[in-house]
């Protein structure tokens, strides 16, 4: 290590007491974070890219500094699905600093792992109060029955209205409308219940139809109309 002359010519002065840092929640322990290793937390973030085209929801879970469990969620931009499935790979298995310091192919993704790492290293997981955190897999039940992402997509125009095309229960097949064709109530298909229903060996016809629901005032409507069509 190299000092410079004025430096060199002070005369030193005594330090006092450590203190060490302040301690941070963690997993219901307070904790003195000096080294990576003393990390631990689940949380949740979101990242977008330069042009925010789309978005990254980022789930991790870490344990004593290494990440555990990643859930990679993308939205509106066909090349974040790719991205994602490789992000997927890099992240498990590195420590918060190398997962900080590596290219996750897309910008969204990278920045929702910087919010993450911000999170997680200042104590504001979402596990921060929760002795012992939760168990590597506990994002999968962000994902509720049939594994899907919960995604909203609407489309509006000032001539002709709103259109549900997809909400969290799933696929919108129907919107209803009453007599002023004001909205009322959907229809939707759950569509990762119908795949596992085919799976299984149901007919696809039987399956789309088992798998529908709708919901608010849905069977009082006074017309009904296919958003992506009508």
């Amino acid at each position: 290590m190299i000092y410079t002359t004025e430096v060199q010519n002070m005369c030193p002065v005594a330090k006092g007491a450590y203190h060490g840092p302040a301690p941070i929640p963690e997993e219901g322990k307070w904790v003195q974070a000096k080294q990576i290793s003393d990390i631990s937390g689940l949380t949740h973030g979101v990242g977008w890219c330069a042009p925010q085209q789309g978005a990254c929801k980022l789930t991790l879970n870490v344990k004593e500094g290494i990440i555990e469990e990643a859930l990679v969620e993308t939205l509106g931009c066909s090349g974040m699905t790719h991205s994602a499935a490789m992000a997927s790979e890099i992240l498990v298995g590195k420590t918060l600093l190398e997962a900080l310091n590596t290219d996750l192919v897309c910008d969204a993704i990278n920045t929702a792992m910087r919010e993450l790492f911000l999170q997680i290293v200042y104590g504001r997981t979402q596990t921060a109060f929760s002795e012992g955190g939760l168990p590597i897999g506990a994002s999968m039940e962000d994902l509720g029955k049939g594994l899907r992402s919960q995604v909203g997509t609407m489309f509006a125009t000032k001539e002709k209205g709103p259109r549900y095309m997809e909400m969290a229960e799933g696929y919108c097949t129907r919107i209803a409308l009453n007599k002023d064709n004001e909205i009322i109530g959907y229809e939707f298909v759950n569509l990762g219940k119908m795949m596992d229903a085919i799976k299984d060996g149901m007919d696809a016809n039987e399956a789309l139809e088992k798998a529908k629901g709708h919901y608010g005032q849905f069977d009082n409507a006074a017309k009904y109309v296919d958003p992506r069509k009508e």
